[in-house]
């Protein structure tokens, strides 16, 4: 369990493992930031992959570690873990492809948004439930996936959308069946076994630097305000609930218990 990787015949697998819902504790954000720039500056990889086992690609942080924690190691260490694992995505020299299976929720949403190209398992999910969590963060990654209007209402009522349509808008390259994610991940990446790995390298380089938005300042800034949630007390009030399993009272607009 965990995180790990390999390398076979120049195409990078790195496997995300962590039960039940592959929610990330601190060191797991940097440890995956880390694997992602060693791959990058790895001359011999042309391409990576990025994919998880068990249920779900990726459900953000670890909100009962967060709680579990005294003081307020966990909330920065979790938002600085995020802001340098998708970085690491976006940097990556080399095109890293998301295989997203069943659900894509928080954290997953800033890894996925920040790939080069997408695929998912048919039916999978894609969410942002910050705002149900007392937090905000990575609609400057689902703005990359989602019409603008859709971005707003999907952070604003934390609501999903499948995999199919975000086919449909063109930022889910293939939607494919579960048990052919990994294959077609690999049929992806083999792609670029055929190409001249320094102006792939160049080419990835230059979209970055041509992007609209810089999706790493953008995405810090967005951390700003879940820090004010926090000082005004309501972010913890969230978390405690959600770890608790309280809802919040559609009277008051306060958590229950």
């Amino acid at each position: 369990m965990g995180i790990s990787y390999d390398i076979t015949d120049g195409i990078a697998e790195v496997i995300m493992d962590n039960p039940p819902v592959n929610a990330l504790r601190v060191a797991g954000w940097f440890e995956l930031a880390e694997i992602l720039r060693k791959l990058g500056d790895d001359p011999d990889v042309r391409a990576v992959i990025l994919a998880a086992e068990g249920k779900g690609f990726n459900a953000g942080v670890d909100i009962k570690e967060m709680q579990q924690t005294e003081g307020f190691d966990a909330l920065l260490g979790a938002n600085r873990g995020c802001w340098e694992a998708f970085k690491a995505v976006y940097e990556c020299k080399v095109p890293v492809i998301c295989a997203v299976n069943d659900f894509c929720v928080g954290g997953g949403i800033g890894l996925a948004g920040n790939s080069d190209i997408l695929i998912a398992s048919e039916g999978a999910k894609f969410g942002l439930p910050e705002v149900d969590r007392g937090a905000l963060g990575a609609a400057t990654h689902l703005a990359r996936l989602v019409p603008p209007l859709k971005m707003r209402a999907m952070v604003l009522t934390c609501e999903n959308a499948t995999a199919e349509e975000l086919h449909a808008w063109g930022s889910v390259y293939a939607v494919v069946p579960r048990e052919q994610l990994r294959d077609k991940a690999r049929e992806i990446a083999r792609t670029f076994l055929g190409k001249i790995p320094r102006v792939v390298r160049t080419a990835k380089e230059c979209l970055n630097n041509i992007d609209p938005v810089d999706v790493n300042r953008s995405y810090r800034f967005e951390q700003g305000f879940t820090f004010e949630l926090n000082l005004a007390g309501v972010a913890d009030e969230a978390r405690d609930a959600f770890v608790e399993k309280r809802g919040v009272d559609k009277t008051t607009g306060k958590t229950k218990g």
